[in-house]
């Protein structure tokens, strides 16, 4: 693991804490201001890449589908970054979809790409098993 600087790591850390929290809130425009576009998705077992070019271009019915399988809200359970440098981290995250009564649905192992542009850091790629 590459030492990360305690200043990128608070920062990457922030941004991953408004991913979650602007998600759970369902703020599409918010969740996607913790983006870099274009912005990278390999989704699932299949493997498939997901390109969202700009803002505006997520699926808006994601959540949605995820409130009619009882979600309320997410979490991280774990954020560990595992190679950084002063443009690019990667960590290594967990997470868990939660009912309203705090009750784990399901977790789902990923890696998120952040880096670094024009001085912003933001999410860049991500891949993980989550549907």
């Amino acid at each position: 693991m590459n030492a990360c600087d305690p200043t990128i790591e608070a920062e990457v850390m922030k941004v991953l804490d408004e991913w979650q929290e602007t998600f759970s809130r369902r703020d599409m425009a918010a969740w996607e201001e913790t983006y870099h576009f274009p912005h990278y998705r390999l989704g699932l077992a299949s493997g498939e890449m997901r390109v969202l070019p700009e803002p505006g271009t997520q699926d808006p019915d994601s959540f949605t589908r995820l409130a009619a399988r009882g979600w309320h809200y997410s979490k991280w359970t774990r954020r560990n970054i595992i190679h950084a440098s002063d443009t690019k981290v990667h960590v290594d995250v967990q997470f868990t979809r939660c009912r309203k009564n705090h009750t784990p649905i399901e977790s789902f192992d990923a890696l998120y790409t952040l880096t670094n542009v024009n001085g912003r850091w933001g999410v860049k790629m991500r891949s993980s098993y989550a549907a």
